[in-house]
């Protein structure tokens, strides 16, 4: 039996004209019993009736499938394209069509979706720079009034006020300049210097730089055992130096007083280097830490804001990291601790 779902308009036309005209036919030869009568009402009939199947098929559907197809591509057609809507089109099947409708239905689906992603993205960035923004500001704007209205003619509370309007405006600075640097990095137009250093060595100087806010919680940091062998990369240190400064700085914040920062080296194979900064501390819920790279995002924002920074830092690591064509991952568990690591290329070949 013929699946005429299957089938293109021109075999519908061919199939219907062709059932047509032989019913005509053996109607002439039992009528007439003349057989080239018959056959020549036949032929005749065929051809009409399959030019004039086809015609009608090709203005009523197929005309409206092209306009679908037109929709589909929201493009002006090329003459390639033309040459497709004209004569490819009509040769596809009822299934085909349906087949090319349901992909591109499939396509705009995960586009619409790509886009709400971006837009509430977009919003919850717009909102936490906002905030971002106003909390120093207004603290600025609240000490001037303050010094204004009087407070002025006090020493003490005028310095005090000066001096917390200072750190404002520095706090203000930072996200400023932090902001221009994740544009530059996702612009490309941060240029990386990149050189052959040990990493053990950068390791050191970034936390004998730090080694004044890990006194004051008394969390000692160092390379793991068995990792003091010198590792070479090829990167750019100052930008590898801002990364390790970061994480540490981090993994201090946020370690327990009295804690451990542990960072270990890896040769994974000949080409490449695993960094992983460890510490002790408060950790992250699983369900935060596929996010813990987004610009602003915050674990707990209270407590966050409480322990300063922009909330570009992680951000900002990623892009460095990233810019050099590498990775990062995290790892956490809640009053366990977390490790932040990255992998960094070991040879110049690989560059």
């Amino acid at each position: 039996m013929i699946q005429f779902k299957n089938l293109s308009p021109r075999q519908v036309a061919s199939v219907l004209a062709f059932s047509i005209a032989a019913l005509v036919g053996l109607a002439n030869f039992i009528l007439v019993d003349d057989w080239v009568i018959a056959l020549s009402s036949f032929a005749v009939l065929f051809l009409v009736a399959y030019l004039l199947i086809f015609y009608f098929l090709q203005q009523f559907i197929y005309r409206r499938i092209k306009l679908i197809y037109k929709f589909i591509y929201q493009t002006k057609a090329t003459k390639r394209e033309e040459f497709y809507n004209k004569y490819i089109i009509p040769q596809k099947s009822i299934d085909e069509v349906k087949e090319d409708v349901e992909k591109w239905a499939v396509q705009r689906q995960g586009e619409i979706e790509l886009l709400r992603k971006n837009e509430a993205f977009r919003k919850e960035f717009l909102q936490n720079l906002a905030h971002e923004f106003k909390t120093p500001i207004f603290a600025i704007q609240g000490y001037i009034d303050t010094l204004l209205g009087g407070a002025m003619e006090n020493p003490e509370v005028r310095k005090r006020f000066l001096e917390n309007t200072s750190r404002n405006v520095d706090r203000l600075v930072n996200l400023m300049n932090d902001l221009d640097e994740i544009s530059r990095l996702e612009s490309g137009e941060q240029v990386l210097y990149k050189q052959y250093f040990v990493i053990q060595d950068l390791i050191r100087e970034v936390i004998e730089s730090l080694s004044i806010k890990l006194n004051q919680k008394e969390i000692v940091a160092t390379i793991k055992k068995g990792c003091e062998a010198p590792v070479y990369v090829f990167a750019d240190k100052e930008k590898i130096r801002q990364v390790l400064i970061n994480l540490v700085s981090n993994a201090t914040k946020y370690g327990k007083p009295g804690g451990t920062i542990v960072i270990s080296v890896y040769n994974t194979d000949e080409f490449k280097v695993l960094l992983e900064v460890s510490d002790d501390g408060i950790g992250i819920e699983e369900a935060h830490l596929s996010r813990i790279f987004e610009r602003f995002y915050r674990t707990d924002k209270a407590r966050s804001r409480d322990k300063g920074g922009t909330g570009l830092g992680l951000a900002i690591c990623k892009h460095i990291i990233e810019a050099h064509g590498e990775s990062m991952h995290v790892r956490s568990k809640p009053d366990v601790g977390t490790t932040i690591g990255f992998t960094l290329s070991s040879t110049r070949g690989e560059n």
